[in-house]
């Protein structure tokens, strides 16, 4: 599903960063990320993103830029360092049928 939802945004808009190459759309992991779940959201308002700054700093990695100010605060949701705890918080979401991204920072710890 993440490959159809990447091809089917590169194909509709180019993001920044992104380059056109004689039909070919070149874009950074960063760029097709974002453009992904973009497109999910606006066409599945059950689903969500929770993790350690992704709101107000827009992640770590920059993966969620733009989507606070697009889909607002009860969709892009800030936590805090918790990981197992927003981990849990999504698995529950998961089973109540809302469709969570769960985005850490970082599995280095």
């Amino acid at each position: 599903m993440l490959s159809r939802a990447v091809t089917r945004a590169a194909a509709q808009r180019a993001p920044l960063g992104a380059r056109a190459m004689s039909g070919v759309t070149q874009m950074t992991v960063r760029d097709a990320l974002n453009g992904a779940m973009r497109e999910e959201m606006q066409r599945d308002e059950n689903i969500f993103v929770m993790g350690e700054e992704v709101a107000q700093y827009q992640g770590a990695y920059k993966i969620t830029k733009g989507l606070l100010e697009e889909f607002g605060s009860k969709r892009v949701v800030d936590t805090p360092i918790t990981e197992a705890g927003f981990t849990g918080i999504c698995t529950g979401a998961a089973y109540a049928g809302l469709r969570p991204i769960c985005e850490f920072m970082t599995f280095n710890f």
